[in-house]
């Protein structure tokens, strides 16, 4: 008896602005207009409005109509929504109502929420976890201040996964993960059955692709031997499949955006949920409770090397770095991780450029996969997709730059033992280090004149050099605060020398 689980991907990114390298003014106005500066504000707008009123709104009133009329039955109809940040954010700026109207499909009770990475980026697949870590800690706490719930399994951006990832989602307190029923992964192990990620009690609960590509891609399609597609006929095949549960993982905009009210889709949609309890041996299930009823039927594993996700055929990575502008781009962004958050200020703006649409938009490959990429993409083409994008991101290194003072190499603050206790890339980010290295490793660094050395030869700035070789005999907290004050003026001469040119 499968378990149907109707999973439904809720986001829209911020857009690059098109035109960043044509026609870019050199100030923006203002810290919270940072982000305008670079991303287009009014064309987000513009199709934000235009799904929410096609897709999101309809779509939401539909399932709520749905749930309701059957929520005396026996087996009850349910879903189960992923939304980015990015996608919250939105809403909360340009159509509150819309987010009051989730709260209401949260308030039956019957919809269950999933925990993604905030910025639904490519974090995930940074050597270091950390920056991955904090964007789905900062989804969790969204998710719970908006709709006081707690999700207790993981989407990962466009499904990625592989052995490491499962790890980190692990490690954050969940117990299941979705990710996608690949064939070169499974051999002959059915998509349609629960497994555990390798070497933990982490749940894997698999997208039937299949099965959800004849709604998302080809429910419109005339061509299509099966078209049309009706609810009795989809339900059909749904019984007719054996396994634990079916994974059923769309965008949610398939309805409305992507196949127009026109072509029938809300119409399927309302009749498939009756059609679905008239099969004997089907029934509706949250991923959660897919996790709990059900065994896990063995292990997969899944190498970084092979990574898998939802994209294109290969389902690979290959759809966001498949190609040297990809790679570029990914790399800048990726290296600017330090600074970034040693400026603070400059953090949520580097974020956004690490939204994993900026990558998809440069895909370059022909066919099939090359329609859906220029589908969604607001470039004519790839190559004006990574010449906006490469611009804007060396403009942005500009600035974060000249707000963080970056050294061209980072300083180590070590303990007696040479361990490393704390790095940093930047005099900002020294500066903050003093205020909480323990005062035995600023003494030694001190002592050995390590400061006005990494001053002189990675930031150029001499003057600052000697001013700190001066007092490098102080010693205890007399010397922390003298180095604080020291750095601490020469930050504020920068940042009134620079404001105007970075940030206002």
């Amino acid at each position: 008896m499968p378990d149907i689980a109707f999973i439904f991907e809720v986001h829209q990114p911020l857009r690059i602005r098109s035109d960043f390298l044509a026609k870019r003014p050199f100030n923006p106005l203002g810290l919270r207009k940072l982000a305008d500066y670079y991303f287009d504000t009014e064309l987000d707008r513009d199709i934000f409005d235009r799904i929410a009123s096609k897709c999101y709104l309809p779509a939401n009133n539909l399932l709520l109509r749905i749930i309701d009329a059957h929520k005396r039955d026996s087996r009850k109809v349910k879903f189960s929504f992923s939304i980015s940040g990015i996608w919250l954010e939105q809403c909360e700026r340009f159509n509150k109502d819309l987010l009051e109207s989730f709260r209401q499909l949260m308030d039956t009770g019957m919809v269950e929420l999933l925990g993604q990475t905030y910025y639904h980026s490519l974090a995930s697949l940074y050597e270091d976890s950390e920056e991955f870590k904090e964007q789905i800690a900062m989804h969790t706490k969204a998710m719970e201040e908006i709709f006081g719930f707690k999700p207790k399994i993981f989407e990962n951006t466009e499904l990625i996964y592989n052995d490491k990832i499962a790890k980190v989602v692990e490690s954050m307190g969940f117990s299941g993960i979705c990710t996608e029923g690949a064939e070169r992964v499974l051999g002959n192990l059915s998509p349609n059955e629960l497994y555990t990620a390798k070497n933990s009690s982490l749940k894997v609960i698999l997208r039937n692709y299949k099965l959800t590509d004849d709604i998302g891609f080809r429910f419109s399609a005339k061509w299509w031997n099966e078209w049309p597609l009706t609810a009795d006929k989809y339900a059909s095949w749904l019984s007719n499949t054996p396994g634990q549960y079916l994974c059923i993982f769309p965008d949610y905009e398939t309805f409305g955006e992507h196949h127009w009210k026109e072509t029938g889709i809300f119409d399927f949609l309302e009749h498939l949920p009756e059609e679905i309890l008239k099969k004997e041996n089907l029934s509706f299930a949250t991923p959660s409770e897919i996790i709990s009823k059900h065994p896990a039927r063995g292990e997969i594993t899944v190498p970084e090397g092979s990574t898998i996700s939802w994209a294109d055929i290969e389902r690979t990575t290959s759809s966001w770095l498949g190609n040297n502008m990809q790679w570029a781009y990914y790399t800048s962004v990726k290296e600017l991780e330090h600074v970034a958050k040693e400026s603070r200020k400059m953090l949520e703006v580097w974020r956004y450029f690490g939204i994993s649409d900026h990558l998809y938009y440069m895909f370059t490959s022909g066919g099939g996969p090359g329609t859906v990429h220029s589908y969604f993409s607001h470039y004519s083409n790839p190559f004006d997709a990574f010449l906006s994008a490469y611009t804007a991101i060396m403009d942005f290194s500009w600035r974060s730059d000249a707000v963080a003072y970056t050294a061209d190499h980072p300083f180590m603050f070590t303990d007696k033992e040479g361990e490393v206790l704390r790095t940093v890339y930047s005099l900002l980010g020294f500066y903050e280090a003093l205020k909480v290295v323990s005062i035995e490793s600023i003494n030694n660094h001190a002592k050995r004149n390590d400061f006005a050395r990494w001053i002189r030869s990675s930031l150029h700035d001499p003057s600052l050099a000697n001013s700190v070789s001066k007092i490098r005999n102080m010693r205890g907290e007399r010397l922390r605060l003298e180095l604080e004050r020291i750095i601490g003026e020469r930050l504020k001469r920068r940042k009134l020398a620079l404001q105007e040119l970075v940030l206002s």
